[in-house]
C-alpha cells in the first residue's frame, strides 16, 4: 500500500505513479493526520511511504504520525521523497522511524518537482519551462523506481554525509519553530469563504471566523492554503501578495 500527504500535489502525483505502475491502492493520509487517527494499518503488500520535504527532511507533522501509527502485515517499508531538489537528512530520519516499529526498510529514492514555497524570497518559484523539465525528468524514473519496490528490490538513493546530519538535525526545528509562522498569512475580499484552507490545513492551524479563514499561530508551512486557495485569494506578509499559486494540477 501507498500511504502520502501531498500540499500543492507533488507527491500525490508521484504516489499515483507508482501505484499505477505496481498495481497497488494509495490511501491519502490527511484526514487521519488531522484526526489523529493512529488506527491500524494494514497491508500484505510493502509499504510505500511518499512524503514532500520541508527544511532538509521529512515535514515534522509527518513523520511524527508515521512513528505512531501502527502498520501490520507485510513489514517492508519503502520511502519516496519529492522535493524542490534536496532531500537532506529525511532518509536516516526515515531508517530510524522504521527500525523502531520493527519493520524492515528498503530504501528510499528522491525526486525533483518543481517548488510550491513562494512565502521566502530566498526560493522563488520556478518558470513554466523548468517545471515542465522536473516533472519530465520524474516521470522518466518512475518505471525504474517502482520495479524496483515490485520486485522487492532495495533503493539505493545517495549517501547522507555524517556533516549533513550534525547540521541539519538541530537546525530543523530550530527553523520549524521560529520562522513556521501562520501570522502573516490573510485573505483579501476575493475569499468565497468556501473553507477548503481549513479542510485541507494538516495541522489544523485554520479555522473559518465569519466565513473567512483565520490562522492560529502553529503552522507546517506546507503551502496548502494558499496553493489551493480556487480564487488566489490568500496572501503572506509582504512577500506573496494574493494570486495564484503552484499547484499540480493547474501547472501540467
Amino acid at each position: 500500500m501507498i500511504l502520502y500527504f501531498s500540499a500543492t500535489g507533488n507527491t500525490e502525483y508521484i504516489a499515483g505513479k507508482i501505484a499505477e505502475y505496481i498495481g497497488d491502492d494509495t490511501l491519502n493520509l490527511l484526514e487521519r493526520i488531522k484526526a489523529g487517527d493512529f488506527s491500524e494499518i494494514h497491508s500484505d503488500r510493502p509499504f510505500v511511504i511518499c512524503s514532500p520535504i520541508h527544511v532538509c527532511e521529512m515535514p515534522i507533522f509527518f513523520a511524527d504520525y508515521i512513528k505512531r501509527v501502527k502498520l501490520t502485515g507485510n513489514p517492508d517499508v519503502y520511502f519516496v521523497f519529492t522535493s524542490g531538489g534536496y532531500a537532506g537528512v529525511a532518509s536516516s530520519i526515515a531508517r530510524r522511524i522504521v527500525r523502531s516499529k520493527g519493520m524492515n526498510y528498503m530504501g528510499r529514492a528522491e525526486f525533483t518537482m518543481p517548488r510550491n514555497y513562494p512565502v521566502s524570497r530566498h526560493y522563488p518559484l520556478l518558470g513554466e519551462e523548468e517545471c515542465r523539465r522536473r516533472v519530465e525528468e520524474s516521470q522518466k524514473r518512475i518505471p525504474e523506481i517502482a520495479g524496483c519496490i515490485k520486485d522487492g528490490k532495495w533503493l539505493q538513493a545517495r549517501h547522507v554525509t555524517f556533516f549533513e546530519k550534525i547540521i541539519t538535525y538541530p537546525f530543523t526545528p530550530l527553523w520549524a519553530k521560529f520562522k513556521h509562522t501562520a501570522k502573516p498569512f490573510y485573505a483579501t475580499d476575493k475569499c468565497i469563504g468556501c473553507g477548503k484552507c481549513e479542510r485541507l490545513c494538516p495541522v489544523n492551524s485554520i479555522t473559518m471566523v465569519d466565513n473567512r479563514p483565520r490562522w492560529a499561530d502553529k503552522c507546517a508551512h506546507c503551502m496548502s492554503c494558499i496553493g489551493n486557495c480556487p480564487v488566489g485569494a490568500i496572501g503572506y506578509g509582504d512577500v506573496v501578495e494574493p494570486g495564484e499559486r503552484y499547484r499540480f494540477e493547474k501547472n501540467h
